[in-house]
C-alpha cells in the first residue's frame, strides 16, 4: 500500500512533509533535493544544504537508535501491532538514557557535526559500526519509476526554498553552501 492510502490512518499534519533523498519522486508531502546535475541557484543551493540538515538529524537518531537497541539492525520479525509499542518503548529508554547519563550515553564524535570553520559534516562514529542498520538500504537516485511531479509538489518545495532564503534563513548556510 502506497504512503498516499496511509496518510489519513497516520494522522499526518495537513501541511506536514517527509524529508527525501533522490531516491524518492517528489510529492506535495515529499521534500526532496534539487537535483544536482543541472546548474542550482543560491536559494536551491540553501534549500539543498537544509534539507540535506534535516534528513541528517532523523538519520543520526535512527543511528544511535540502532547502535543502542539492536532489535532495530534487521527487519523487526513482531505483528504491526506490536511494532507501535516497542518504538515507544525504545524511544522512552533512551531519552531516559540521554536524561540521566548525558555524554556518556552519546559521547562526543558519536553523531555528526557541522564544522562551520571547515565547512565540513563529520560523520558520527555510529556510521562506522558493522552491519549497523541490515534492515534500511540505500536505494539508488530515481528508483521509484514514476517521476511524474505535480505543479502543487513544485509549489511546496519551492515554498520552503523561499523560507530557507528569507525569514527562515541561518546566519551559516551560505558558508556551508561554500556560495560566500
Amino acid at each position: 500500500m502506497a504512503l498516499e492510502d496511509y496518510r489519513n490512518e497516520l494522522n499526518f499534519p495537513e501541511e506536514g512533509v517527509i524529508v527525501a533523498d533522490d531516491a524518492f519522486p517528489l510529492r506535495e508531502y515529499i521534500l526532496k533535493p534539487y537535483g544536482r546535475s543541472t546548474y542550482l541557484s543560491r536559494k536551491q543551493k540553501i534549500f539543498n544544504y537544509r534539507l540535506s540538515r534535516a534528513r541528517r538529524v532523523v538519520e543520526n537518531a535512527f543511528g544511535i537508535l540502532v547502535s543502542r537497541f539492536r532489535v532495530f539492525e534487521k527487519p523487526i520479525a513482531i505483528g504491526l501491532d506490536k511494532v507501535d509499542a516497542l518504538v515507544k518503548a525504545a524511544l522512552a529508554l533512551h531519552n531516559w538514557l540521554k536524561m540521566t547519563t548525558g555524554e556518556s550515553y552519546t559521547p562526543v564524535g558519536s553523531i555528526d557535526i557541522e564544522d562551520l570553520n571547515g565547512r565540513v559534516i563529520v560523520p558520527g562514529s555510529w556510521r562506522n559500526q558493522p552491519n549497523r542498520i541490515q534492515g534500511l538500504q540505500n536505494l539508488e537516485p530515481n528508483h521509484f519509476r514514476n517521476r511524474n511531479h505535480s505543479r502543487l509538489a513544485h509549489s511546496v518545495r519551492e515554498k520552503y526554498a523561499e523560507y530557507f532564503s528569507g525569514p527562515g534563513a541561518v546566519p551559516w548556510q551560505l558558508d556551508m553552501i561554500h556560495d560566500g
